[in-house]
């Protein structure tokens, strides 16, 4: 026996390089995360996010329970007070006409977030479904669709909102409440669903091209099927990241029409209303202005830093 094969049996046959074992949880191999598992992933290290996200969930809160932050009528009136200052009995002082203006806030906020959320949520069906439409059948349907949606791009938004509320307020004999809203969200979701379309056709054009959907389609999957399975949960990311910016343009354009007189008026409680009260008091009273308004200004600014981290996160070429 050689010098070289008696230092083998010493040493023993040569080691197995060790294989890579994926990483596991729980005792099974871990599945690779997806676009939104990485987006997740990546909004709970943005310090944005979390700020904007508690303020958020705060003020959703506020609006399904403002009962728990104030026992105060948000309508109750007494003019011996009218216009006081803050105290320790009414935080923010009191109006015109003697109501308690922090009970307002706090209910108005239910008023506020519910006219955004619903015209958000009427933009993107309605320019959601037109946009992935065109988007997938192209041609003569993708020109119609287009045309007909700079027609309402080149009216100006304000401009727009004022006849249509106008024509509404004038055949509203007596207001109510869900009928003065509804007016409202149907009024910004009518003027704003082209932005929408435009970003969901973007991306529905991007995605028919893709090997997936010519797979479903060579498979001999109808359109519903495709749009719907395929296409859609690919075509999300952008127009989410347009909801949550324009949830708060849509809070600040709520506003700025109930300032103009034709959007939300008594008896609804927004802040818009109530910063439209207060236009002619804010050099004698400026409270009257100011608390709603950092309300309004806190809102929209958590709203587009939501967006703005959303965005980053499903945005590849942020990482």
């Amino acid at each position: 026996m050689t010098d070289q094969s008696a230092s083998s049996l010493v040493s023993g046959p040569p080691p197995v390089p060790e294989e890579k074992v994926p990483a596991t949880t729980g005792g099974r191999p871990r599945k690779p995360r997806g676009l939104w598992g990485d987006a997740w992933d990546d909004l709970r290290r943005r310090p944005l996010f979390i700020v904007a996200a508690v303020i958020i969930v705060v003020l959703l809160f506020i609006a399904a329970f403002p009962g728990v932050f104030t026992s105060a009528d948000p309508s109750f009136q007494d003019l011996t007070k009218s216009r006081q200052g803050p105290s320790a009995e009414a935080w923010f002082g009191y109006d015109n006409l003697g109501r308690d203006v922090f009970a307002r806030a706090i209910y108005g906020t239910r008023a506020s977030i519910v006219v955004g959320l619903l015209a958000t949520l009427l933009t993107v069906l309605i320019g959601g479904t037109i946009g992935i439409m065109a988007g997938y059948f192209g041609g003569w349907f993708d020109n119609l669709c287009s045309r007909f949606s700079e027609i309402f791009l080149g009216l100006p938004f304000v401009l727009g909102a004022i006849v249509i509320l106008t024509t509404f307020n004038a055949e509203m004999v007596i207001p109510s409440a869900p009928r003065i809203i509804t007016q409202v969200v149907l009024s910004i979701g009518v003027l704003s669903w082209p932005i929408a379309m435009r970003i969901m056709r973007s991306a529905a054009i991007s995605a028919k091209q893709q090997d997936y959907v010519k797979a479903a389609r060579a498979l001999g999957a109808g359109a519903p099927r495709i749009i719907l399975r395929h296409m859609l949960p690919n075509c999300l990311a952008p127009v989410l990241v347009y909801a949550t910016i324009a949830l708060g343009g849509f809070i600040g354009a709520e506003a700025t029409l109930s300032f103009l007189g034709i959007g939300l008026r008594d008896p609804v409680v927004s802040w818009g209303v109530m910063i439209a009260e207060s236009r002619n008091y804010i050099q004698a009273a400026p409270h009257l202005l100011l608390f709603p308004a950092g309300f309004l200004v806190v809102t929209v600014l958590a709203f587009v830093m939501l967006g703005d981290a959303v965005r980053d996160a499903l945005d590849p070429k942020q990482r």
